[in-house]
């Protein structure tokens, strides 16, 4: 599986949708120009964003207090939506093979827009972060790692394997779920707004996977171990996730407010990347 390949400067054309021209550049060598670019567009989406959320929440206390309003959000969430059992009970083979299309380049990069985060943390918090991250890339097996799952899933249903092949083809929605870790992981002001949603992540897909997991079971899609492989190994990714928040609060204090502020963050992007992409396959014959 290759790498992305280099983008031309934030000037070449033929001109990027904004959120595409973004996730390029996240991905591309930190030139002073590119950096320059990816501010330019981050200040005009996700920290506006971030700004919004942030004035329509409530203080959060104490890590305490982040953990309850954490269950409370999944459990708002366990119940499902409309398009997760459109996509688990209803959908055929071609509608499914759209929405595993539509999140390609995530499944591709699986984990890779984490690794900026790991020198903003104290060190036991890195040792927590970094046992996920040995998880995400199979322990060293390529075979097990979670980007080469995917590629399995997507030769299986006769989709191409290299993330360039979905770069023009992917919707702003996606692209905004993808882009968010950039910006957590490199330029967040405080890495509690990466911990926050990494930790709702983590928490969030063993049940959100049983939707496409019970899709595949249906359809007879081999590839779907991609999906039960993170029904299992998200329990321990949510763990370490909340040792990494703890290993945080004794370094030097913890801003819990930031932490559900990054947990609404994704849950919203998320939600709206995974409608958008059942909608559109919903029209498909």
């Amino acid at each position: 599986m290759s790498a992305l390949s280099e983008p031309a400067a934030a000037t070449a054309a033929p001109p990027q949708r904004p959120q595409e021209q973004l996730f390029r550049l996240n991905r591309s060598l930190p030139t002073a120009a590119n950096c320059a670019a990816v501010e330019r567009l981050e200040q005009r989406w996700i920290v506006p964003h971030v700004e919004r959320l942030t004035r329509a929440t409530s203080p959060v206390r104490s890590r305490r207090d982040w953990i309850d309003l954490l269950h409370g959000l999944l459990d708002e969430e366990r119940s499902g939506s409309d398009a997760g059992r459109y996509l688990a009970e209803q959908a055929t083979r071609a509608q499914f093979t759209h929405v595993v299309r539509e999140f390609a380049l995530d499944g591709l990069t699986e984990a890779q827009n984490f690794f900026p985060a790991v020198p903003r943390l104290p060190i036991r918090a890195q040792m927590a972060l970094m046992r996920v991250l040995i998880d995400e890339f199979g322990c060293g097996n390529i075979m097990q790692a979670h980007s080469m799952l995917y590629a399995d899933l997507l030769a299986e249903l006769g989709l191409p394997t290299e993330p360039e092949h979905y770069l023009a083809g992917t919707a702003d929605e996606t692209y905004r779920f993808l882009n968010a870790f950039y910006w957590l992981s490199q330029r967040a002001p405080r890495i509690e707004y990466f911990l926050g949603a990494l930790a709702y992540l983590e928490s969030s897909i063993p049940n959100a996977f049983r939707v496409q997991a019970r899709a595949c079971a249906r359809l007879r899609i081999a590839g779907g171990r991609y999906y039960t492989e993170h029904l299992h190994i998200d329990t321990f990714h949510t763990e370490e996730l909340q040792v990494a928040i703890r290993e945080v609060e004794k370094a030097g204090g913890l801003d819990a407010t930031r932490l559900w502020v990054g947990a609404r963050l994704l849950s919203g992007l998320l939600d709206d990347a995974f409608e958008a992409a059942v909608d559109r396959a919903r029209t498909l014959s």
